[in-house]
């Protein structure tokens, strides 16, 4: 099976969302998570994770604060805001709502 060659448009600033909803992250740390938990079937780029952490930033939804990384080097840790905890809540169940709407398309026979 093929690995996809794109995201429906927003899903990155989703999957971003719902990374650092738990804990701080940096962008490279982000990127591996979500490669992680996806089984390698999703591979965030650089040229599309920062712009969306900086979008995400200017928007009020995360925010970055700049400290030490397990290796001592310095990198930026983003965390979500309250505005992006309850952002993250609406994207997740318009989510549902469209998966589910595609489901019922798919399993149609």
């Amino acid at each position: 099976m093929g690995k996809p060659t794109g995201l429906v448009q927003g899903t990155l600033d989703l999957l971003i969302l719902r990374t650092i909803q738990h804990e701080p992250k940096h962008g490279w740390a982000v990127a591996k998570r979500i490669q992680q938990v996806s089984n390698d079937v999703l591979k965030v780029q650089q040229g599309s994770l920062y712009p969306a952490l900086y979008r995400l930033e200017r928007d009020g939804w995360i925010t970055g604060r700049w400290a030490a990384t397990e290796t001592g080097r310095e990198a930026k840790f983003y965390s979500l805001t309250s505005a992006g905890r309850a952002h993250l809540q609406r994207e997740v169940a318009a989510w549902e709502r469209l998966s589910d709407a595609i489901n019922l398309i798919i399993e149609e026979a």
